[in-house]
Protein backbone atom coordinates (compact mmCIF):
# COMPACT_ATOMS: atom_id res chain seq x y z
CA UNK A 1 0.00 0.00 0.00
CA UNK A 2 1.15 3.54 -0.80
CA UNK A 3 1.16 6.32 1.24
CA UNK A 4 -1.17 7.91 -1.23
CA UNK A 5 -3.69 5.00 -0.48
CA UNK A 6 -2.81 5.27 3.65
CA UNK A 7 -4.48 8.80 3.70
CA UNK A 8 -7.07 9.37 6.07
CA UNK A 9 -9.87 11.03 6.08
CA UNK A 10 -9.83 14.94 7.19
CA UNK A 11 -13.95 15.33 7.17
CA UNK A 12 -14.18 13.33 10.00
CA UNK A 13 -11.17 14.76 12.49
CA UNK A 14 -11.87 18.61 11.43
CA UNK A 15 -16.13 18.17 12.73
CA UNK A 16 -14.48 16.51 15.92
CA UNK A 17 -11.91 19.30 16.49
CA UNK A 18 -14.68 21.36 15.99
CA UNK A 19 -17.00 20.21 17.74
CA UNK A 20 -13.98 19.45 20.99
CA UNK A 21 -13.61 23.51 21.35
CA UNK A 22 -17.32 24.53 21.28
CA UNK A 23 -18.52 22.38 23.53
CA UNK A 24 -18.84 24.39 26.36
CA UNK A 25 -18.49 23.72 30.12
CA UNK A 26 -21.33 23.27 32.39
CA UNK A 27 -21.37 26.59 33.94
CA UNK A 28 -21.71 28.43 30.53
CA UNK A 29 -24.14 31.68 30.94
CA UNK A 30 -27.02 31.92 28.62
CA UNK A 31 -27.81 35.51 26.85
CA UNK A 32 -30.74 35.67 29.24
CA UNK A 33 -28.58 35.56 32.41
CA UNK A 34 -25.86 38.00 30.82
CA UNK A 35 -28.77 40.40 29.36
CA UNK A 36 -30.14 40.62 33.27
CA UNK A 37 -26.74 41.41 34.77
CA UNK A 38 -25.76 43.65 31.89
CA UNK A 39 -29.11 45.70 33.37
CA UNK A 40 -27.61 46.04 36.74
CA UNK A 41 -23.97 46.97 35.85
CA UNK A 42 -24.00 48.55 32.26
CA UNK A 43 -23.11 52.47 32.69
CA UNK A 44 -24.98 53.88 29.50
CA UNK A 45 -27.96 51.90 30.75
CA UNK A 46 -28.24 53.17 34.34
CA UNK A 47 -27.71 56.49 32.90
CA UNK A 48 -31.01 56.12 31.12
CA UNK A 49 -32.68 54.79 33.98
CA UNK A 50 -31.92 57.30 36.15
CA UNK A 51 -32.57 59.86 33.92
CA UNK A 52 -36.38 58.94 33.23
CA UNK A 53 -36.61 58.23 37.04
CA UNK A 54 -35.37 62.03 37.58
CA UNK A 55 -38.01 63.27 34.96
CA UNK A 56 -40.51 61.77 37.18
CA UNK A 57 -39.66 64.25 39.96
CA UNK A 58 -39.33 67.30 37.02
CA UNK A 59 -43.15 66.59 36.20
CA UNK A 60 -44.24 66.63 39.81
CA UNK A 61 -42.35 69.94 40.22
CA UNK A 62 -44.66 71.15 37.66
CA UNK A 63 -47.73 70.02 39.10
CA UNK A 64 -46.95 72.27 41.99
CA UNK A 65 -47.57 75.10 39.64
CA UNK A 66 -51.24 74.86 40.68
CA UNK A 67 -51.60 74.07 43.99
CA UNK A 68 -51.64 76.90 46.64
CA UNK A 69 -48.09 78.45 47.86
CA UNK A 70 -47.47 79.72 51.73
CA UNK A 71 -44.69 82.00 52.89
CA UNK A 72 -43.71 83.12 56.50
CA UNK A 73 -41.69 85.82 57.02
CA UNK A 74 -40.21 87.54 60.88
CA UNK A 75 -38.20 90.42 61.50
CA UNK A 76 -36.71 92.21 64.63
CA UNK A 77 -35.22 95.43 64.69
CA UNK A 78 -33.24 97.34 67.89
CA UNK A 79 -32.88 100.80 67.48
CA UNK A 80 -30.99 103.16 69.82
CA UNK A 81 -30.54 107.03 69.06
CA UNK A 82 -28.99 110.20 70.90
CA UNK A 83 -31.00 113.12 70.15
CA UNK A 84 -29.51 116.82 70.56
CA UNK A 85 -31.88 117.40 73.36
CA UNK A 86 -30.03 114.67 75.32
CA UNK A 87 -31.01 111.38 76.86
CA UNK A 88 -31.37 108.33 74.68
CA UNK A 89 -34.20 106.78 72.63
CA UNK A 90 -34.33 103.05 72.31
CA UNK A 91 -36.68 101.35 70.27
CA UNK A 92 -37.67 97.56 69.84
CA UNK A 93 -39.64 95.80 67.01
CA UNK A 94 -41.13 92.81 65.65
CA UNK A 95 -43.11 91.54 63.08
CA UNK A 96 -44.38 87.83 62.01
CA UNK A 97 -46.61 87.70 58.69
CA UNK A 98 -47.94 84.56 56.78
CA UNK A 99 -48.94 84.71 53.43
CA UNK A 100 -50.25 82.95 50.84
CA UNK A 101 -51.32 82.80 46.88
CA UNK A 102 -53.82 79.87 45.27
CA UNK A 103 -54.06 80.71 41.18
CA UNK A 104 -57.98 80.48 40.08
CA UNK A 105 -57.16 81.39 36.65
CA UNK A 106 -53.10 80.95 34.70
CA UNK A 107 -53.34 79.59 31.48
CA UNK A 108 -49.56 79.34 31.11
CA UNK A 109 -49.07 77.44 34.43
CA UNK A 110 -51.69 75.24 32.83
CA UNK A 111 -49.50 74.75 29.43
CA UNK A 112 -46.35 74.29 31.76
CA UNK A 113 -47.81 71.51 33.50
CA UNK A 114 -48.70 69.64 30.66
CA UNK A 115 -45.62 69.96 28.80
CA UNK A 116 -43.99 68.28 31.88
CA UNK A 117 -46.31 65.27 31.69
CA UNK A 118 -45.89 65.08 28.46
CA UNK A 119 -42.10 65.02 28.76
CA UNK A 120 -42.46 62.31 31.42
CA UNK A 121 -44.26 60.15 28.07
CA UNK A 122 -40.92 61.10 26.13
CA UNK A 123 -38.48 60.07 28.88
CA UNK A 124 -40.35 57.23 29.13
CA UNK A 125 -39.40 56.38 25.06
CA UNK A 126 -36.00 57.26 25.95
CA UNK A 127 -35.73 54.25 28.59
CA UNK A 128 -37.12 52.26 26.29
CA UNK A 129 -34.59 52.61 23.42
CA UNK A 130 -32.38 52.55 26.05
CA UNK A 131 -32.93 48.55 26.83
CA UNK A 132 -33.67 47.85 23.02
CA UNK A 133 -30.09 49.38 22.60
CA UNK A 134 -28.79 47.03 25.51
CA UNK A 135 -30.18 44.26 24.07
CA UNK A 136 -28.88 44.24 21.05
CA UNK A 137 -25.69 45.19 22.39
CA UNK A 138 -25.28 41.75 24.57
CA UNK A 139 -26.92 39.62 21.70
CA UNK A 140 -23.94 41.35 19.36
CA UNK A 141 -20.90 40.96 21.98
CA UNK A 142 -22.55 37.12 22.86
CA UNK A 143 -22.64 35.70 19.57
CA UNK A 144 -19.09 38.02 18.23
CA UNK A 145 -17.89 35.24 20.74
CA UNK A 146 -19.64 32.02 19.46
CA UNK A 147 -18.42 33.25 16.21
CA UNK A 148 -15.10 33.97 17.27
CA UNK A 149 -14.45 30.41 19.24
CA UNK A 150 -16.08 28.92 15.87
CA UNK A 151 -13.16 31.09 13.72
CA UNK A 152 -11.14 29.44 15.73
CA UNK A 153 -11.90 26.10 16.09
CA UNK A 154 -12.66 26.09 12.01
CA UNK A 155 -8.52 27.18 11.89
CA UNK A 156 -7.26 24.65 14.06
CA UNK A 157 -9.32 22.00 12.10
CA UNK A 158 -7.77 23.14 9.17
CA UNK A 159 -4.49 23.51 10.47
CA UNK A 160 -4.58 19.99 11.74
CA UNK A 161 -5.80 19.00 8.43
CA UNK A 162 -3.17 20.69 6.68
CA UNK A 163 -0.23 19.08 9.57
CA UNK A 164 -1.77 15.45 8.01
CA UNK A 165 -1.10 16.71 4.32
CA UNK A 166 2.52 18.09 5.37
CA UNK A 167 3.41 15.12 6.55
CA UNK A 168 1.77 12.91 4.15
CA UNK A 169 4.18 14.28 1.16
CA UNK A 170 7.09 14.51 3.26
CA UNK A 171 6.12 10.72 3.30
CA UNK A 172 5.82 10.22 -0.54
CA UNK A 173 8.79 12.80 -1.45
CA UNK A 174 10.77 10.74 0.57
CA UNK A 175 9.54 7.27 -1.01
CA UNK A 176 10.06 8.74 -4.26
CA UNK A 177 6.38 9.07 -4.98
CA UNK A 178 5.62 12.44 -5.01
CA UNK A 179 7.77 15.79 -6.00
CA UNK A 180 9.22 18.28 -3.35
CA UNK A 181 6.54 20.71 -5.37
CA UNK A 182 4.00 19.23 -2.88
CA UNK A 183 5.92 19.27 0.06
CA UNK A 184 6.58 23.17 -0.47
CA UNK A 185 2.91 23.91 -0.85
CA UNK A 186 1.33 22.31 1.77
CA UNK A 187 4.30 23.64 3.66
CA UNK A 188 3.31 26.96 2.37
CA UNK A 189 -0.59 26.39 3.38
CA UNK A 190 0.20 24.83 6.74
CA UNK A 191 2.76 28.64 7.73
CA UNK A 192 -0.85 30.56 6.36
CA UNK A 193 -2.86 28.66 8.63
CA UNK A 194 -0.69 28.93 11.81
CA UNK A 195 -0.99 32.79 11.03
CA UNK A 196 -4.53 32.79 11.01
CA UNK A 197 -4.57 30.66 13.91
CA UNK A 198 -2.70 33.23 15.97
CA UNK A 199 -5.24 36.70 14.62
CA UNK A 200 -8.06 34.41 15.76
CA UNK A 201 -7.11 33.46 18.93
CA UNK A 202 -6.47 37.38 19.29
CA UNK A 203 -9.78 38.30 17.83
CA UNK A 204 -11.49 35.69 20.31
CA UNK A 205 -9.39 37.13 23.17
CA UNK A 206 -10.91 40.56 22.29
CA UNK A 207 -14.62 39.91 21.64
CA UNK A 208 -14.59 37.83 25.14
CA UNK A 209 -13.09 41.13 26.80
CA UNK A 210 -15.69 42.97 25.42
CA UNK A 211 -18.25 40.84 26.69
CA UNK A 212 -16.96 40.57 30.24
CA UNK A 213 -16.93 44.68 29.96
CA UNK A 214 -20.64 45.02 29.20
CA UNK A 215 -21.81 42.56 31.92
CA UNK A 216 -19.39 42.94 34.67
CA UNK A 217 -17.91 39.51 34.86
CA UNK A 218 -14.68 37.79 34.09
CA UNK A 219 -14.36 34.51 32.27
CA UNK A 220 -17.95 34.49 30.32
CA UNK A 221 -18.28 31.39 28.25
CA UNK A 222 -21.60 31.80 26.15
CA UNK A 223 -23.66 28.61 25.49
CA UNK A 224 -23.17 27.41 21.92
CA UNK A 225 -26.21 27.05 19.01
CA UNK A 226 -28.19 23.72 19.58
CA UNK A 227 -27.74 21.27 17.10
CA UNK A 228 -29.75 21.15 14.67
CA UNK A 229 -30.14 24.44 14.20
CA UNK A 230 -33.09 25.83 13.21
CA UNK A 231 -33.33 29.63 12.85
CA UNK A 232 -36.98 30.87 12.59
CA UNK A 233 -38.84 32.53 10.21
CA UNK A 234 -39.09 36.31 10.28
CA UNK A 235 -43.13 36.75 11.18
CA UNK A 236 -44.83 38.67 9.82
CA UNK A 237 -43.51 38.18 6.31
CA UNK A 238 -44.32 41.68 5.07
CA UNK A 239 -42.08 44.08 5.08
CA UNK A 240 -44.96 46.79 5.31
CA UNK A 241 -46.67 45.33 8.25
CA UNK A 242 -42.87 45.90 10.28
CA UNK A 243 -42.89 49.38 8.81
CA UNK A 244 -46.97 50.55 10.26
CA UNK A 245 -45.56 48.85 13.91
CA UNK A 246 -42.04 51.11 13.85
CA UNK A 247 -44.52 54.14 13.25
CA UNK A 248 -46.68 53.64 15.76
CA UNK A 249 -44.47 52.72 18.38
CA UNK A 250 -40.83 53.02 18.07
CA UNK A 251 -39.40 55.47 20.72
CA UNK A 252 -37.91 57.74 18.19
CA UNK A 253 -40.88 58.11 16.35
CA UNK A 254 -42.62 58.54 19.96
CA UNK A 255 -39.99 61.23 20.98
CA UNK A 256 -40.87 63.14 18.22
CA UNK A 257 -44.07 63.30 18.64
CA UNK A 258 -44.24 64.57 22.25
CA UNK A 259 -41.50 67.17 20.92
CA UNK A 260 -44.03 68.44 18.20
CA UNK A 261 -46.56 68.19 20.65
CA UNK A 262 -44.31 70.16 23.51
CA UNK A 263 -43.55 72.91 20.70
CA UNK A 264 -47.65 73.42 20.03
CA UNK A 265 -47.65 73.97 23.53
CA UNK A 266 -45.24 76.79 23.91
CA UNK A 267 -46.96 78.45 21.60
CA UNK A 268 -49.90 78.34 23.59
CA UNK A 269 -48.02 79.28 26.35
CA UNK A 270 -46.68 82.19 24.47
CA UNK A 271 -49.75 83.08 24.00
CA UNK A 272 -51.03 82.68 27.11
CA UNK A 273 -48.79 85.47 28.31
CA UNK A 274 -51.03 88.13 26.70
CA UNK A 275 -53.81 87.21 28.59
CA UNK A 276 -55.04 87.77 32.36
CA UNK A 277 -54.50 85.50 35.30
CA UNK A 278 -56.81 85.53 38.56
CA UNK A 279 -55.04 84.51 42.17
CA UNK A 280 -56.78 84.00 45.50
CA UNK A 281 -54.54 85.88 47.72
CA UNK A 282 -54.46 86.22 51.80
CA UNK A 283 -51.91 87.24 54.44
CA UNK A 284 -51.79 87.62 57.96
CA UNK A 285 -49.05 90.01 59.98
CA UNK A 286 -48.64 89.78 63.76
CA UNK A 287 -46.11 93.47 64.85
CA UNK A 288 -44.92 94.40 68.36
CA UNK A 289 -43.17 97.86 68.67
CA UNK A 290 -41.83 98.70 71.92
CA UNK A 291 -39.32 101.48 73.75
CA UNK A 292 -39.34 105.53 74.10
CA UNK A 293 -39.33 106.16 70.70
CA UNK A 294 -42.92 105.23 70.16
CA UNK A 295 -45.87 107.20 71.62
CA UNK A 296 -48.72 105.22 73.85
CA UNK A 297 -50.95 104.85 71.02
CA UNK A 298 -48.25 103.15 68.50
CA UNK A 299 -46.90 100.73 71.64
CA UNK A 300 -48.13 97.39 71.88
CA UNK A 301 -48.83 94.46 69.60
CA UNK A 302 -51.01 94.86 66.34
CA UNK A 303 -52.60 92.05 63.87
CA UNK A 304 -53.49 92.74 60.54
CA UNK A 305 -55.31 90.29 58.36
CA UNK A 306 -56.66 90.12 54.44
CA UNK A 307 -58.02 88.19 51.82
CA UNK A 308 -58.94 88.92 48.75
CA UNK A 309 -57.95 88.03 44.75
CA UNK A 310 -55.80 89.76 42.38
CA UNK A 311 -55.85 90.31 38.76
CA UNK A 312 -53.05 90.82 36.61
CA UNK A 313 -53.38 91.66 32.87
CA UNK A 314 -50.61 92.47 30.77
CA UNK A 315 -50.98 95.64 28.37
CA UNK A 316 -47.85 96.02 26.68
CA UNK A 317 -44.45 94.36 26.78
CA UNK A 318 -42.88 96.03 24.30
CA UNK A 319 -43.53 93.77 21.58
CA UNK A 320 -42.11 91.08 23.50
CA UNK A 321 -45.00 88.59 23.17
CA UNK A 322 -45.84 88.77 19.72
CA UNK A 323 -42.56 87.75 18.93
CA UNK A 324 -42.37 85.18 21.16
CA UNK A 325 -45.08 83.94 19.49
CA UNK A 326 -43.84 84.55 16.13
CA UNK A 327 -40.53 82.50 17.07
CA UNK A 328 -42.77 79.33 18.87
CA UNK A 329 -44.76 78.98 15.52
CA UNK A 330 -41.09 78.78 13.93
CA UNK A 331 -40.14 76.10 16.03
CA UNK A 332 -43.62 74.54 15.89
CA UNK A 333 -42.71 73.91 12.71
CA UNK A 334 -39.45 72.78 12.84
CA UNK A 335 -40.88 69.86 15.28
CA UNK A 336 -43.59 68.60 12.53
CA UNK A 337 -40.65 68.38 10.24
CA UNK A 338 -38.66 66.59 12.63
CA UNK A 339 -41.32 64.17 13.45
CA UNK A 340 -41.76 63.89 9.82
CA UNK A 341 -37.80 62.88 9.22
CA UNK A 342 -38.17 60.53 12.64
CA UNK A 343 -41.39 58.54 10.73
CA UNK A 344 -39.06 58.34 7.47
CA UNK A 345 -35.86 57.37 8.98
CA UNK A 346 -37.67 54.66 11.28
CA UNK A 347 -39.32 53.32 8.05
CA UNK A 348 -36.21 53.13 5.39
CA UNK A 349 -34.46 51.58 9.05
CA UNK A 350 -37.07 49.18 9.37
CA UNK A 351 -37.33 47.99 5.62
CA UNK A 352 -33.10 47.81 5.60
CA UNK A 353 -33.10 45.52 8.57
CA UNK A 354 -35.85 43.41 7.13
CA UNK A 355 -34.21 42.64 3.68
CA UNK A 356 -31.52 42.32 5.48
CA UNK A 357 -32.57 39.04 7.67
CA UNK A 358 -34.08 38.07 4.64
CA UNK A 359 -31.06 37.72 2.73
CA UNK A 360 -28.86 36.44 5.96
CA UNK A 361 -31.62 33.93 5.93
CA UNK A 362 -31.38 32.84 2.02
CA UNK A 363 -27.49 33.13 2.12
CA UNK A 364 -27.21 30.81 5.36
CA UNK A 365 -29.57 28.22 2.83
CA UNK A 366 -26.87 28.50 0.40
CA UNK A 367 -23.88 27.84 2.44
CA UNK A 368 -25.26 24.86 3.65
CA UNK A 369 -25.83 23.21 0.65
CA UNK A 370 -22.37 24.56 0.35
CA UNK A 371 -21.33 22.85 3.03
CA UNK A 372 -22.51 19.66 2.10
CA UNK A 373 -21.03 19.96 -1.89
CA UNK A 374 -18.21 21.15 -0.25
CA UNK A 375 -18.14 17.83 2.00
CA UNK A 376 -18.66 16.16 -1.32
CA UNK A 377 -15.88 17.62 -3.36
CA UNK A 378 -13.28 17.22 -0.49
CA UNK A 379 -14.06 13.41 -0.49
CA UNK A 380 -13.98 13.03 -4.24
CA UNK A 381 -10.91 14.62 -4.21
CA UNK A 382 -9.19 12.56 -1.62
CA UNK A 383 -10.53 9.80 -3.45
CA UNK A 384 -8.44 11.07 -6.98
CA UNK A 385 -5.72 11.53 -4.51
CA UNK A 386 -5.57 8.10 -3.41
CA UNK A 387 -5.78 6.95 -6.93
CA UNK A 388 -3.25 9.30 -8.47
CA UNK A 389 -5.35 11.70 -10.53
CA UNK A 390 -5.19 14.58 -8.39
CA UNK A 391 -1.87 16.30 -6.50
CA UNK A 392 -1.69 17.10 -3.18
CA UNK A 393 -2.74 20.68 -4.01
CA UNK A 394 -6.13 20.00 -5.02
CA UNK A 395 -6.93 18.46 -1.79
CA UNK A 396 -5.15 21.44 0.07
CA UNK A 397 -7.78 23.63 -1.81
CA UNK A 398 -10.59 20.83 -1.14
CA UNK A 399 -9.62 21.30 2.44
CA UNK A 400 -9.55 25.05 2.54
CA UNK A 401 -12.94 25.57 0.87
CA UNK A 402 -14.85 23.22 2.99
CA UNK A 403 -13.03 25.03 6.41
CA UNK A 404 -14.18 28.54 4.90
CA UNK A 405 -17.68 27.23 4.12
CA UNK A 406 -18.16 26.26 7.47
CA UNK A 407 -16.75 29.23 9.46
CA UNK A 408 -18.98 31.34 6.96
CA UNK A 409 -21.87 29.49 7.76
CA UNK A 410 -21.64 29.55 11.10
CA UNK A 411 -21.14 32.96 11.36
CA UNK A 412 -24.17 33.88 8.67
CA UNK A 413 -26.08 31.84 11.59
CA UNK A 414 -24.75 34.33 14.08
CA UNK A 415 -25.81 37.41 11.80
CA UNK A 416 -29.42 36.33 11.63
CA UNK A 417 -29.95 36.24 15.12
CA UNK A 418 -28.87 39.07 15.84
CA UNK A 419 -30.30 40.35 12.54
CA UNK A 420 -33.58 40.04 14.09
CA UNK A 421 -33.36 41.17 17.20
CA UNK A 422 -32.28 44.74 15.05
CA UNK A 423 -35.42 43.98 12.99
CA UNK A 424 -37.69 44.52 16.74
CA UNK A 425 -35.56 46.95 17.36
CA UNK A 426 -36.21 49.07 14.12
CA UNK A 427 -39.49 48.43 14.32
CA UNK A 428 -39.57 49.17 18.20
CA UNK A 429 -41.12 45.74 19.18
CA UNK A 430 -37.99 44.56 20.91
CA UNK A 431 -38.29 43.26 24.65
CA UNK A 432 -37.27 40.83 27.10
CA UNK A 433 -39.57 38.63 25.27
CA UNK A 434 -37.38 38.42 22.31
CA UNK A 435 -33.87 37.58 24.36
CA UNK A 436 -36.11 34.74 26.09
CA UNK A 437 -36.74 33.51 22.05
CA UNK A 438 -33.31 33.96 20.96
CA UNK A 439 -31.85 32.24 23.98
CA UNK A 440 -34.09 29.04 23.24
CA UNK A 441 -31.91 28.55 20.59
CA UNK A 442 -28.90 27.58 22.61
CA UNK A 443 -27.75 24.46 23.68
CA UNK A 444 -28.75 23.22 27.52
Amino acid sequence: MTHRQAFPSRLAFGAIAIAALLAGPASAQSLKELYEAARAYDATYLAARAQAQSAEFRAAQSEALARPVANATAAATLAQSDPPTGGSVTSRTAQAALSGRYPLINRANDVTIEQARRALVAASAELEAAEQDLIVRVAQAYFDVLGAQDTLANTRANKAAITEQLASARRNFEVGTATITDTREAQARFDLATAQEIAADNDLRAKRIALDQLVGRTGVVPRPLATPVTLPPVLPAAVDEWVESADRQHPTVRRAQVAAEVARLETDKARAAEKPTLDAVGSLSLGDSRGSAFSSFARGTTTTGSVGVQLTWPLYTGGATQNRIRETLALQDKAGNDLQAARRGVAQGTRVAFFGVQSGQARVKALEAAEASSKLALEATQLGFRVGVRVNLDVLNAQRDLFATQRDLALARYEVIVGQLRLRQASGQLGAGDVEAADRLLAR
